[in-house]
C-alpha cells in the first residue's frame, strides 16, 4: 500500500517514524507520548481522522506493508505498544456503545438462533436499498470507493482467526474462507471479483489508493475486524463479527446487484455481489451453527463475546452507513475528496 497523507500529529508522526530505520526508537517513543494524549483528549475515537488512521496503518504492518517502510517495523515493541493503546481505548468505546441481546444457552442450536434474531432485527438505515432503488452513479462509484477498503483484502481479517480455532469451529471457519478466496482459483476470490467491479465502474483497483478519500468511520470498519483478528483473547469477538457478516449479506448483495443493473452496468461489474447471494447463504447456517456454535459448545466462556462481535460488526456498520447516507439525502459526498469518483 502506498504512504496515506497524514490526517493529524499522531499519524504525521507514526508515518515519519516509520519512513526511518527500525533501529531508530526516539520516533517511536515520541509516538507513545502523543498517542495517550490524542486518546484522552479526542471525544469520539470511532470517528477521529487522526487516530484511525494510525489505527489502521499499525495494522496495514501485519498485512501487505506500506511502501517504502522497512518490514522489521512489524514487531516493534514501541508501535506494539501503542496499537494496544488504541485497540485498548477503540474496544472500551465499543463495550460502553454496543447493546448485547439477551444470551441464549451455549449451544449449537441456541448461539445459531440467537444470532439469526440479533441480525434480523436490524433497524438501521439500509445501504442495499438505498443502492437498489436511488443512488447516482456517482454515489455508487463512492460506494465502491468507501467498500474498497475492505473487500481489496477481503477475508484476511477473519482468517486470522483459524489458528486460534480448534476442531468443528476451525473447520467450519476454514470452508468458509475457501470459498472467499475463490476455492484456489485466482480470478474468483472475492476481493478479485470486487476489484473487477470497481475497474467495471471506471475506479482504480489498487489497494488503498482510495485511502486519502475515505473517513475515519470507513477505517473504523475495517480497522474493528483486524483488532478482532489480530489479538487471541478477542478470538470469539472475530468470529461473531464473520457470523453477523454472513447472515446479512445475502439479501443485501441482490440489492446491490439490482441498483448496478439498474444504472446499466453489466455483469462483470455485478459479478462480486452476484457470488454472494449464493455463497452467502450457505455460509450463514455454516457460520452461525458450525462456527459460532461449534466454538461457544467448545469455550462457553466466549459465548458474551461472540455475541459482542456481532453486535459490533452491526454498530460500527450503522453509524458507517449513517455518516454516507447522510451525506448523500444532504447533497454533498461522503468522501473526504469527492473528486476522486469521477469515472
Amino acid at each position: 500500500m502506498k504512504q496515506p497523507e497524514p490526517r493529524g500529529p499522531v499519524s504525521s508522526l507514526l508515518l515519519e517514524t516509520l519512513s526511518g530505520p527500525e533501529q531508530r526508537t526516539s520516533g517511536s517513543r515520541e509516538l507513545i507520548a502523543a498517542v495517550d494524549e490524542a486518546v484522552a483528549a479526542t471525544p469520539d475515537l470511532a470517528f477521529d481522522e487522526d487516530l484511525q488512521l494510525t489505527l489502521f496503518c499499525l495494522f496495514e504492518l501485519h498485512y501487505g506493508g506500506i511502501d517504502g517502510v522497512d518490514d522489521s517495523w512489524e514487531w516493534h515493541p514501541d508501535l506494539i505498544s501503542e496499537r494496544r493503546r488504541l485497540e485498548q481505548a477503540y474496544e472500551s468505546q465499543l463495550r460502553s456503545a454496543v447493546s448485547l441481546p439477551a444470551l441464549p444457552a451455549p449451544t449449537s442450536a441456541g448461539v445459531a438462533a440467537g444470532l439469526f434474531q440479533l441480525t434480523g432485527d436490524d433497524g438501521g438505515p439500509s445501504m442495499s436499498r438505498y443502492v437498489a432503488k436511488t443512488a447516482s452513479e456517482e454515489q455508487v462509484r463512492e460506494f465502491l470507493i468507501q467498500k474498497s477498503i475492505y473487500t481489496l483484502k477481503e477475508a484476511d481479517p477473519h482468517t486470522w482467526a483459524i489458528p486460534r480455532l480448534t476442531g468443528r469451529a476451525k473447520a467450519a471457519m476454514v470452508e468458509i474462507q475457501a470459498d472467499e478466496y475463490g476455492g484456489g482459483v485466482p480470478e474468483r476470490m472475492h476481493s478479485a471479483l470486487f476489484a473487477q467491479s470497481m475497474r467495471g465502474a471506471g475506479l482504480d483497483d489498487g489497494y488503498g489508493n482510495y485511502l486519502d478519500a475515505v473517513p475515519a468511520i470507513t477505517l473504523a470498519s475495517s480497522n474493528l475486524m483486524s483488532m478482532f483478528g489480530l489479538n487471541r483473547r478477542l478470538r470469539g469477538a472475530i468470529v461473531g463479527h464473520l457470523a453477523s457478516y454472513e447472515m446479512t449479506s445475502s439479501q443485501a448483495n441482490r440489492l446491490y446487484a439490482r441498483g448496478f443493473r439498474r444504472l446499466g452496468y453489466d455483469d462483470a461489474t455485478a459479478a462480486y455481489f452476484d457470488e454472494h447471494v449464493e455463497a452467502d447463504a450457505v455460509h450463514e447456517q455454516i457460520a452461525g451453527r458450525d462456527l459460532a456454535g461449534g466454538l461457544v459448545e467448545a469455550e462457553p466462556a466466549l459465548l458474551e463475546d461472540v455475541f459482542f462481535g456481532a453486535a459490533a460488526a452491526m454498530t460500527v456498520d450503522t453509524w458507517m452507513t449513517e455518516h454516507i447516507l447522510g451525506a448523500w439525502t444532504a447533497g454533498s459526498s461522503s468522501l473526504r475528496t469527492s473528486s476522486t469518483v469521477s469515472a
